[in-house]
């Protein structure tokens, strides 16, 4: 990914937050018949600042697992906030007119290893975590454990599990830092006064806050 030195972003914390807060990731393999992309949640797992995994499952009629190439990286697409941002937004459009509209995003990119996994126990054990980690927010979360015995398991046998041992990760925050701190302040006050949950989002990385 082309990514100027100041859009860069290297921190992992950051970067897991992103991970974990906008899961659903697209997953890129090379197989025999080329590029090949699945959009899917993924579970991140992190033991230390140098390991993590990313897992997930695809449907067993999905062809990307049994065509990637284990000998090339795959890569996992995290998108974050992003936003139109219009040049009327800019003091200096008042000025000079040399202005021109762009887009805002956070983004992270997850390279590594992928490993197939058809075990029942770590299906199970994986889809407890998925489930469990997205109802948490509910006021009544829904458990595997209150679908009928035995329902879950037969729907496991669908799907096979994937686990992409991360090898790099690449974080880009466009977010107007190439901007003076005038503009910036304009920038924000513009996404504010839409109001909306993505502008918002928006607003906040464009302030500096992670």
């Amino acid at each position: 990914m082309y990514i100027p030195k100041f859009n860069e972003e290297t921190r992992v914390p950051v970067l897991d937050q992103l991970m974990r807060s906008h899961p659903l990731a697209t997953l890129v393999t090379m197989g025999a018949s080329g590029l090949f992309a699945t959009h899917l949640p993924m579970v991140l797992h992190r033991v230390d600042d140098t390991h993590a995994t990313l897992r997930g499952h695809l449907s067993r009629a999905n062809a990307q697992w049994r065509e990637f190439r284990p000998d090339v990286q795959a890569l996992a697409i995290f998108s974050g906030p992003e936003h139109y941002i219009t040049p009327n937004w800019y003091p200096e459009k008042a000025k000079t007119g040399k202005v021109v509209p762009t887009w805002n995003y956070a983004v992270v990119h997850a390279y590594g290893s992928l490993r197939i996994i058809e075990d029942p126990t770590w299906l199970l054990e994986h889809l407890n975590m998925l489930t469990n980690t997205h109802e948490a927010s509910s006021p009544t979360p829904w458990k595997i454990s209150d679908a009928p015995e035995g329902y879950v398991e037969t729907i496991a046998k669908g799907i096979v599990g994937i686990e992409l041992a991360i090898e790099r990760l690449e974080g880009k925050w466009k977010v107007s830092q190439n901007q003076n701190e005038q503009t910036r302040a304009s920038v924000a006050r513009g996404l504010e006064a839409l109001g909306d949950e993505a502008s918002l989002a928006m607003r906040d990385l464009v302030n500096g806050e992670r």
